[in-house]
């Protein structure tokens, strides 16, 4: 099977493509902007034309879109997470290949959740900022597509390759701060949110899977449990040996800005950290996963334990 990848840089398409190059049955061919791509292009500015020749000529019979934004303006988001979506379709349509379309989706494209209830495909999704707005479209047109197609929907990724400036990225580098300058506590702000985090390698799997599968859709990767950001933190201290105190503030009220572990100015030292999770998604999500173990036969295996331990080992290692 001939698989072309999209992204495979990214946090996501790494682990995507490690997955497919330990499976002997795919031939795995990287598209992407960066030098070491097999071929490059870029989703955001190329031509449905471009992309529908280099599909004919490479006939894939998956492609996997992993590539996207998730920091930036509307317009950006825009550019990098819905036209490039609309590139890609528009290319397999015009193709004669025949791929099936893999897409990653986020659980921000939800929004908002009731606390205690678990979110399955068929909720209504608000969307609370433009990076969930901006994926929510892309489903839509990957939907509305005509292709064979579905939508992997992504909770919280965590593991390895956890980038330095997500939330709990944010929270390993202050308690490696702490530790390195012998800090006894340690004040940290908006613990209180609940987030269903899935390791990055389980949603890897799930990618494969989907791949061979013939579901179409939008299917919710998740763990299928809801964490509150508080127990995260007491976790990845005990991994890591900290055994200082652990201080919860308060966020404050008004516009989200900074984070868990952001750098402050001696002057406002005080200050309570902002709220962690400017992700629209209010305080409280976690995935309704039976879609993702009947229709792809996929569970999560590894715990949030193996994968803080994972993202306090990169961190500890930094200089």
């Amino acid at each position: 099977m001939r698989v072309l990848l999209i992204g495979a840089n990214g946090y996501i398409g790494r682990f995507v493509a490690d997955r497919l190059l330990a499976d002997p049955a795919v031939q795995l061919t990287a598209l992407g902007r960066g030098d070491d791509a097999d071929v490059r292009f870029d989703l955001a500015t190329g031509s449905p034309g471009a992309l529908t020749r280099f599909l004919d000529a490479v006939h894939p019979g998956v492609v996997i879109n992993c590539a996207g934004a998730i920091r930036g303006g509307a317009r950006e988001l825009t550019r990098h997470n819905t036209v490039a979506v609309a590139t890609v379709c528009e290319a397999l349509r015009r193709s004669g290949c025949g791929a099936r379309l893999v897409q990653i989706g986020c659980s921000a494209e939800y929004g908002p959740s009731q606390p205690g209830s678990s979110t399955a495909e068929d909720a209504v999704p608000r969307p609370g900022g433009p990076y969930g707005v901006s994926k929510l479209a892309a489903t839509e047109l990957v939907l509305g597509s005509g292709l064979d197609a579905v939508v992997l929907r992504v909770f919280s990724p965590a593991g390895p390759g956890t980038p330095a400036g997500s939330p709990l990225g944010r929270l390993a580098e202050a308690m490696r701060r702490a530790m390195q300058s012998g800090d006894g506590e340690l004040k940290l702000g908006g613990l209180g949110v609940q987030r269903d985090f899935v390791d990055v390698r389980d949603v890897a799997r799930a990618v494969h899977a989907a791949s061979l599968s013939a579901a179409q859709g939008v299917i919710n990767i998740g763990s299928g449990r809801a964490v509150r950001l508080r127990d995260a933190a007491a976790v990845l201290a005990r991994v890591a040996g900290y055994g200082g105190a652990l201080h919860e503030l308060d966020a404050p009220p008004g516009p989200l800005r900074g984070a868990i572990g952001h750098p402050r100015a001696d002057s406002d030292h005080a200050a309570p950290v902002a709220y962690p999770y400017p992700d629209g998604c209010g305080s409280w999500q976690q995935a309704d996963v039976r879609t993702a173990r009947d229709r792809l036969g996929w569970r999560p295996r590894i715990n949030l334990e193996e994968s803080l331990a994972d993202i306090w080992m990169e961190a500890a290692c930094r200089i």
